[in-house]
């Protein structure tokens, strides 16, 4: 499942926890992929109103806010805050599907899964999350993560991109879409270590993250 979010309030966001629960067994059962939490923040360099929309070669499960035909349409300010025309505020927008992913893993990342945290606040530097952006990621990732013995990790571009097309009016000076599929292991495998591109903030800069959790890999004899 791919997801973008708004702010979610907590009553709701542990709503969406376990309907997420309940899609990642599903997904896991019929062999789709859960890419989870793709979020997007706006920041224009004035006040600026922006219409969003996603062309997405799987199955949408949620939105929020609700994502119409027309995509979403928000006020977004220089600070990231988008107001949509019910005067309602969010952080970023949000969405999840379902998807047939074929994520690359000809290159990527065998982490212990202790420090996931010190890798990911790392990496996530280098491509050019910010601090804010970052924690964020790593605040929803890392509960999945950490307690595993390895990760194998892999940031997608094309992958996911070519699969999760955004057409963004007006459009952005600047855009940032990191995504990392990831699968947890219980033992290190070796892979060849993943070049991370960076990335200049100019202008309107549109930034997204998000992820997909797959399958454990199971070791030849298990």
């Amino acid at each position: 499942m791919r997801r973008v979010i708004f702010f979610v309030p907590l009553c709701l966001a542990a709503l969406l926890c376990a309907l997420l629960t309940g899609c990642r067994e599903e997904r896991q059962s019929d062999h789709t992929d859960l890419d989870a939490k793709p979020v997007l923040y706006l920041y224009p360099e004035k006040e600026t109103e922006v219409n969003v929309r996603l062309d997405y070669d799987g199955e949408l499960t949620c939105t929020y806010p609700a994502c119409g035909e027309r995509g979403w349409t928000v006020i977004a300010a220089p600070d990231g805050t988008l107001t949509d025309k019910a005067g309602q505020t969010y952080n970023y927008l949000y969405w999840e599907g379902l998807s047939d992913g074929d994520y690359d893993f000809s290159q990527g990342f065998c982490v212990p899964g202790e420090d996931t945290a010190a890798f990911l606040e790392s990496s996530l530097e280098k491509l050019g999350l910010t601090r804010r952006e970052a924690n964020e990621f790593i605040v929803y990732w890392l509960p999945r993560m950490q307690s595993n013995p390895f990760n194998l990790i892999s940031f997608q571009f094309e992958h996911y991109t070519d699969h999760a097309k955004l057409t963004i009016t007006p459009q952005p000076d600047s855009l940032l879409r990191v995504f990392m599929a990831w699968r947890p292991l219980t033992e290190a495998v070796e892979i060849p270590e993943q070049d991370l591109p960076s990335f200049q903030r100019k202008g309107f800069a549109a930034v997204e993250w998000g992820g997909a959790e797959l399958s454990a890999l199971t070791p030849p004899g298990g």
